[in-house]
């Protein structure tokens, strides 16, 4: 085996590595968003079924899933003091 196709193959596996980092990372953080975003709705609807009969409602549509997953918890809490000052 000569050394050139050694290298070759060596640059290639490189290449391939430097291919699966780049598409790797983006979709470990859409995930991780879908995972908190799924949490998130989570939550509201606990909130909803728990404090429905008080009159507090949020709607769960993709600004509040949005906002209770890029914000966690604290997004929530927002939710619910922005319901309840507004409505």
């Amino acid at each position: 085996m000569e050394w050139k196709f050694v290298i070759i193959g060596l640059v290639g596996l490189f290449g391939l590595y430097l291919l699966g980092t780049v598409l790797l990372q983006p979709l470990k953080a859409l995930i991780r968003l879908a995972a908190w975003i799924l949490l998130g709705g989570f939550l509201l609807m606990v909130i909803n079924t728990l404090f429905g009969h008080l009159g507090l409602y949020i709607a769960i549509n993709p600004v509040t899933l949005l906002t209770a997953g890029l914000l966690q918890l604290p997004g929530v809490a927002l939710l619910v003091l922005v319901n309840y000052f507004i409505i």
